[in-house]
């Protein structure tokens, strides 16, 4: 059953701040196998002009990923996410996530639609730091697979 066209727009609250640690940082920088200097000493993204360590580009995913949760979940939408796949993931950035940032994420539903039998969902999240300021914003498209017909 396609998705209902009217959640086009909807947008959910903020999430709860997610506070950037260093040592989040770190471990993300490490496990994607960036060694950028400017991820793990502070000197070093200082000499960039950074007040602390930077998160790698794709770091803010695991932040947007909760907030779009609040959209995946809405039962009302009546999204099966047992039939979903993660379709492409962009990220527009005002400046980079840093450490010591307590980021949130408002998720609005950009468009929804039926492709083949799919749904095709768009999810926009725009990340703002605890002074309100825009960081990045999130795009994400994920693909609900059509259900197979005995």
């Amino acid at each position: 059953m396609a998705l209902d066209q009217s959640f086009v727009g909807r947008t959910y609250p903020a999430t709860e701040p997610y506070e950037v640690g260093r040592e989040k940082i770190r471990e993300f920088a490490e496990a994607i196998g960036d060694t950028n200097p400017a991820y793990t000493d502070p000197e070093a993204a200082k000499a960039l002009g950074h007040p602390d360590v930077i998160a790698p580009p794709t770091f803010v995913f695991s932040v947007t990923y909760r907030a779009a949760g609040a959209v995946v979940n809405d039962p009302q939408l009546g999204l099966d996410y047992s039939r979903v796949v993660h379709g492409d993931q962009k990220f527009a950035y005002v400046r980079p996530v840093r450490a010591g940032d307590r980021l949130s994420v408002v998720s609005t539903i950009e468009s929804i639609k039926s492709l083949a039998g799919n749904d095709v969902l768009s999810i926009r999240g725009e990340v703002r730091d605890e002074h309100g300021e825009h960081v990045v914003t999130a795009h994400t498209t994920l693909v609900a697979r059509a259900a197979e017909e005995a």
